[in-house]
């Protein structure tokens, strides 16, 4: 029971170390890095029980993280444009299990969006749960977040 205490902690601290090593790398690589520690930290999840699961999710996040950090290297900001625009018109209008789709013709990279659950907030803010992938030279990531309505009507990540 204790080592299932200290998992959130950890992957928080992981999360946390590996976004100030953003810094430094440009947007690409770091979405992908962000995208891919969130997708290995969840597979990772899934394998082992007590203390395995909690290695199994360190482990798992940490090389979903290198894995998405180059993936992340190879989208060009028709890429990125393309997602944002995706996403934010999927979270703002898309049925809830209902996915929508981006492709760049000039890279072949695509990818999609699809909510999972729509909620209020406490303070009247609405949020919706995603799932997200992006494949790039066959390569596919996939990456479970949560994003909120800001007052001018855009979507922020707020979990991954």
């Amino acid at each position: 029971m204790y080592a299932l205490r200290l998992a959130p902690v950890g992957l928080m601290a992981l999360a946390l170390a590996l976004a100030g090593c953003t810094e430094k790398m440009g947007n690409k690589e770091a979405v992908g890095l962000l995208l891919g520690a969130a997708g290995g930290g969840l597979a990772g999840s899934q394998v082992g029980k007590g203390r395995g699961k909690l290695v199994a999710t360190g482990v798992g996040t940490f090389l979903g993280a290198m894995l998405g950090s180059e993936i992340g290297k190879s989208l060009d900001r028709a890429d990125r444009l393309a997602m944002q625009r995706t996403t934010q018109q999927s979270l703002e209008k898309t049925p809830v299990g209902k996915t929508s789709t981006w492709k760049n013709p000039d890279s072949g990279n695509y990818g999609s969006v699809t909510p999972k659950k729509t909620y209020e907030r406490g303070d009247g803010t609405y949020c919706r749960e995603f799932t997200q992938t992006i494949t790039i030279g066959g390569r596919t990531e996939e990456a479970y977040g949560t994003a909120c309505r800001q007052p001018d009507g855009t979507w922020k990540l707020v979990s991954t």
